[in-house]
């Protein structure tokens, strides 16, 4: 069974495995079709129109799905590889184990957000962008940049406390457990995350950053953590929602899985206990 662990527990040789697969998967030019889906689907989502993978109640399955493909894809390369998860409760700074040179490297320099160190790095000559923003081919980050802090453990309570999962109008402008962990209601967890990291963190292009495999299991920790809490409430809406995934309806790109079938994530994988 595959135990997702959190990154400041994991081992020099286990942080040497994940990223060494990260970057045969770039080189294989896999990597980067997960990039251009996640860019396609976040750029089509609309709050007023279809959207399956943000703004709507299949963001947290939708998400499920994708990293577990992504995982497996890893897995093929080293079976031993499984996707760390970024507590940014507790590793709230850019000084966190985190962004080490050993691991995922630190922040951009200041005039143009350029990753300078770490395996990511231009000048390492194996993460070139090439799903872009803009003109430039190198990974750009800005941590914390915006004056901005990373949510506390205390908001994320309250968004554990939510009971219901989602509730019409069924997108940004939802109350519920989903809106308010996606990051458009309340605390704003999830999008708040992606802004303090900034950079290629801050676009639909957001994988092109690998820490944003860290941030989303994070946030599927936390949809478990709920699911643990609230066992007597579950996937909403049930059936017949105009423009979102209902329960049992197929969630592009993929025709072979609902949400339903996203629920129990044991059946693929576990967290560890670690803090």
């Amino acid at each position: 069974m595959t135990v997702r662990k959190n990154q400041a527990q994991l081992t020099a040789t286990e942080k040497k495995r994940f990223i060494d697969a990260l970057l045969e998967l770039k080189r294989s030019g896999r990597y980067d079709t997960f990039v251009s889906t996640h860019n396609d689907f976040i750029m089509a989502d609309t709050d007023s129109g279809d959207r399956v993978g943000h703004r709507s109640p299949s963001f947290l399955p939708w998400h499920r799905r994708f990293l577990l493909q992504f995982e497996q894809a890893l897995q093929a390369i080293d079976p031993s590889v499984t996707l760390p998860y970024w507590d940014w409760t507790v590793d709230r700074t850019p000084r966190a184990s985190l962004w080490a040179p050993d691991f995922l490297g630190g922040s951009g320099r200041s005039r143009d957000g350029r990753v300078m160190d770490g395996p990511f790095a231009a000048s390492g000559g194996r993460w070139a962008v090439t799903v872009r923003v803009d003109g430039r081919d190198y990974l750009r980050r800005a941590l914390g940049a915006n004056g901005r802090q990373l949510p506390t453990r205390a908001e994320v309570d309250s968004v554990l406390a939510i009971e219901t999962y989602d509730m019409a109008p069924w997108n940004s402008a939802s109350d519920g457990f989903r809106n308010h962990l996606e990051g458009w209601r309340g605390a704003n967890l999830h999008n708040r995350v992606h802004v303090w990291v900034g950079g290629h963190m801050a676009a639909g292009a957001s994988p092109n950053d690998p820490v944003f495999w860290l941030h989303h299991a994070f946030i599927d920790k936390l949809w478990a953590d709920w699911q643990a809490r609230h066992p007597r409430s579950g996937y909403l809406p049930a059936a017949g929602t105009p423009n979102v995934v209902d329960l049992t309806d197929t969630m592009r790109p993929w025709n072979d899985v609902t949400p339903a079938d996203m629920l129990d994530h044991t059946r693929h994988y576990t967290y560890d206990t670690a803090a």
